[in-house]
């Protein structure tokens, strides 16, 4: 049994802990769980008491939330180079809160129709949808990567971001986007991780 032990659903976000997971290398057990049951019981309420997915515990550490998880993993093994240097903290860490906040409130508001008004946006974190998108493609842009030149564990949490919105058609591809997206599609760690998690849908759909 592995010190480590990942919650989740392969229709979830789980997805992007799973591609972290194995960016990571170490090993871990999964749990999948099912949005109508398993999620709802007592046992996942102690791991996470909002019934979402993804979660992991590592030795007697609980992590939620799929940006802490990157973040976390990043830290907890740091042989795999993945944590930011000093100099591209501010970037990591900007950028990675940004998806997490801002852009996925603006995302899920404009999916359920919520579309604020000018008093409104003042109050919203992320302004208006527009002006979220368009900061998040000028984002991507100005490196190769979130953070600068190189891959990082923000990269996994914006680029799973970039790569769900633009399938489902909740945000724009831009040139600057979908170049970003076709930088981390190819990586092992995420083939992988997706196959693994592809394997398991028609496992959840019988």
């Amino acid at each position: 049994m592995a010190d480590l032990t990942f919650y989740t659903n392969p229709m979830s976000r789980g997805r992007i802990a799973r591609w972290m997971l194995e960016e990571v290398g170490a090993p871990y057990d999964t749990v999948v769980l099912d949005y109508g049951t398993s999620m709802k019981e007592d046992a996942y309420r102690a791991i996470n008491p909002m019934m979402k997915v993804p979660a992991i515990r590592h030795g007697e550490h609980v992590v939620t939330e799929g940006a802490a998880i990157c973040a976390y993993l990043a830290d907890a093994f740091p042989d795999a180079g993945l944590a930011p240097t000093a100099d591209e903290r501010a970037d990591y860490y900007r950028w990675l809160f940004f998806a997490a906040g801002p852009l996925e409130a603006a995302i899920v508001n404009k999916s359920m129709g919520v579309v604020p008004d000018a008093r409104q946006q003042q109050m919203a974190g992320y302004g208006h949808f527009d002006l979220a998108a368009g900061v998040f493609a000028e984002a991507v842009a100005r490196h190769p990567y979130i953070a600068g030149d190189r891959f990082t564990a923000a990269d996994v949490y914006v680029g799973s971001s970039a790569m769900w919105y633009t399938q489902f058609g909740l945000l724009p591809k831009s040139d600057a986007v979908m170049a970003y997206i076709a930088r981390l599609a190819d990586r092992p760690a995420h083939v992988r991780a997706s196959a693994i998690d592809d394997a398991l849908i028609p496992v959840q759909e019988g």
